[in-house]
């Protein structure tokens, strides 16, 4: 016989082999675990703790027929043989498991049509090796429903609903299973191995290949700003982004010596651009998995940083978490085992000049230890910011089955590793007395925005379709939680410097990037003419061309001038977003339908987002376009920033967009619009 019980507020359920616990996490929301072991694990993974979030009004009640559980505005029911629901405070129903089978019940009406005799549970168990399970949840799909979220894939779907996405970290791609439902509902998988979802239209589907049991985390909201904060409430939000960051950012693919770093800056500097961050990347170093600078090309790092600061600029480190076998750091670690570990084959997980292991950010010995390298090789030298590369991490062969980690198989708990690895840097820096720690990164997890993750979107091709996927990802990646992201401005592989048809997806990008949390310039620039300088360390990597505003036309400069300008005018407002995402969790960058959910095209518009809330922006991702068509939400009226023409929301307009200009639109009444005037 199946049985109730209430143990800790929260209820447990148990029918033959399965137990199920539904507690209260946050306010207006659950946490529900299931296992077929006999205890469940002890890992909060991207929650809080269950002290740590507000539960105000709680209540069970159990019958002969089943069980409920509210908490606020959401309520759970099981009936008698474990089949779940939830429902809202109206009593819609907001999600129901999938059963297609007799097993599980026949009472209510509702689910007569359930009853198909093909055996289909709503949680499956099969057993893989030691106390792990192949494990998949299964919902009833709802072809009203539009689904966002998720992190960063390189699709152009904005409305996940019919997609399938990989529950796995690749270089572009960044798994935080987050999803908001335009049914009033927040979905947090809370399981970090490697599987897939599916958001099919006859079924929603999760599904990991190795884990000890079913965790995920649901809320119940009546906008989409009220599920967003509930999420926020119990996995956290950014540190407050300082006012430096929020301006330009410059890179290129490597700058090869100090010399070069420091001229590049000086002219910046003498053209009166105010570029807030340059980056010294990867390569800098004698070995990977020394984290230092290579004394030959970097000779004296506490002067470059002083002439920096004079020009009012921040260095900015990559740091990789490759380890070379010639390392100097390899053998200890090898032998205080805080490298990540093959279970069968050779002890390497990525080639790339040479053969590397990588550190175990799940580890905590091992993230300190990369922290105290870090600390005394470069934060001691003047460095507060470090772009933590390589973050997936990116393994040669994505063979999850064969790495081995601290928490357990690759395959259980792979999809954290980027968010331990920010740990590793903002634990460290937080200790030493920095404020609020921000650090680029090329992945991230649930929870990885309250280590100061700025995420940014990989290796993507410089084409326009890929500019468009990056509007995509963005918003998609703030509505997962991860607030601070970014993109390569003109995108990483393929952009030659010399070609006019670069030069227009470059200014597109350049807008673009203008109007995200961060606007960082960056790129593998074509051709590559410059020669490695040396054979070894920091000089047997050669870079690419040039990546400066003045490297392109005289015309590409004059535009991409103007808006660094325009993005040093505008920081008033982006402080303002910024302090919304720090305290309650508030993408920077948000659909139509954040601030508009009672318009129904807003959920169906994707090629155009709210940047903070008083701003409409229109990127053009079509090669060749000289107008864009712009649909604006009903509720308000709208200034377009350039002409000062105003329309009314709840239709959608065409409007000129030559190359110099994007097509960007004010609320009517918002002081905004003053930073527009040229």
């Amino acid at each position: 016989m199946s049985y109730f019980r209430i143990v800790n507020k929260s209820l447990v359920f148990k029918r033959r082999h399965e137990t199920l616990m539904i507690t209260p996490w946050g306010e207006n929301s659950f946490r529900v675990r299931g296992t077929e072991n006999t205890s469940f694990t002890d890992n909060d993974w991207a929650l809080y703790k269950a002290s740590d979030c507000e539960v105000k009004n709680s209540d069970i009640q159990i019958t002969e027929k089943g069980a409920t559980i509210t908490n606020g505005n959401i309520c759970a029911r099981l009936n008698a043989y474990g089949k779940l629901s939830f429902y809202n405070q109206r009593g819609e129903l907001l999600l129901k498991e999938y059963y297609r089978s007799w097993e599980y019940g026949t009472e209510d009406w509702e689910d007569l049509d359930q009853i198909v005799m093909i055996r289909a549970a709503g949680r499956e168990y099969k057993g893989t090796a030691s106390d792990n399970y192949h494990i998949t949840v299964k919902f009833e799909a709802d072809d009203r429903e539009h689904l966002f979220g998720m992190g960063q894939y390189q699709h152009p779907y904005l409305d996940l609903k019919g997609c399938s996405v990989e529950l796995a970290q690749r270089n572009t791609q960044a798994s935080v299973p987050f999803a908001i439902s335009s049914l009033g509902y927040g979905f947090l998988w809370n399981n970090p191995a490697i599987g897939k979802a599916n958001f099919s239209k006859n079924i929603t589907e999760w599904e990991v290949y190795s884990s000890k049991q079913v965790d995920y985390w649901i809320t119940a909201g009546d906008t989409p700003a009220e599920i967003e904060e509930s999420y926020a409430a119990v996995t956290g939000t950014v540190p407050m982004m300082p006012d430096y960051a929020m301006g330009f950012w410059q890179c290129k693919l490597r700058y090869q010596t100090q010399e070069e770093l420091l001229e590049v800056a000086r002219e910046y500097y003498r053209r009166k651009l105010p570029v807030k961050v340059i980056v010294v990347d990867f390569f800098h170093w004698p070995n990977q998995g020394d984290w230092t600078f290579d004394e030959e090309y970097w000779p004296d790092p506490k002067a470059m940083i002083k002439e920096l600061e004079e020009m009012g600029i921040k260095l900015m480190v990559s740091v990789w978490p490759t380890v070379d076998r010639n390392s100097i750091n390899y053998r200890e670690m090898a032998e205080k085992d805080l490298l990540v570990r093959a279970d069968r084959g050779l002890q390497a997980t990525m080639e790339c000049f040479g053969t590397e292991v990588f550190f175990d950010a799940t580890n905590p010995e091992a993230r300190k230890f990369i922290w105290d390298k870090c600390k005394e090789n470069y934060l001691d030298k003047g460095v507060t910011l470090f772009w933590l590369d390589e973050a997936e991490p990116e393994y040669t062969a994505a063979d999850f089955d064969i790495y081995r980690y601290y928490q357990g198989s690759a395959l259980e708990c792979a999809n954290i590793y980027p968010a331990m690895y920010a740990k590793a840097f903002y634990d460290g820096m937080r200790e030493e007395g920095v404020e609020n720690p921000i650090n680029l990164i090329r992945c991230a997890w649930a929870g990885s925005q309250r280590f100061g993750a700025l995420a940014w979107s990989g290796d993507v091709p410089s084409t326009f379709a890929q500019l468009k996927n990056q509007m995509t990802a963005g918003l998609n990646m703030g509505l997962a939680g991860i607030t601070w992201w970014t993109a390569d401005i003109g995108g990483f592989h393929g952009g030659n410097i010399h070609d006019p048809k670069f030069h227009e997806l470059l200014i597109r990008w350049f807008q673009f990037g203008t109007f995200c949390p961060v606007m960082r310039l960056h790129g593998d620039r074509d051709p590559h003419d410059q020669k490695p300088l040396g054979t070894k360390g920091g000089g047997m990597c050669a870079s690419g061309a040039f990546n400066e505003i003045w490297s392109y036309t005289p015309k590409a400069e004059e535009v991409m001038t103007k808006y660094i300008q325009l993005r040093e005018r505008l920081k008033p407002y982006i402080t303002e977003a910024m302090k919304e995402a720090h305290e309650k969790g508030t993408p920077v960058i948000k659909p139509l339908f954040y601030d508009f959910s009672q318009d129904d095209k807003a959920w169906l518009t994707g090629d155009c987002y709210l940047f903070g809330h008083d701003l409409l922006v229109a990127p053009v991702t079509e090669a060749g376009a000289v107008t864009k068509s712009v649909y604006l939400p009903m509720g308000t009226d709208w200034i377009e920033a350039v002409s000062g023409k105003a329309y009314e929301g709840g239709q959608t307009i065409t409007v000129d967009a030559p190359l110099e200009t994007i097509p960007v639109f004010a609320r009517k009444g918002s002081e905004v619009i003053q930073y527009f005037r040229f």
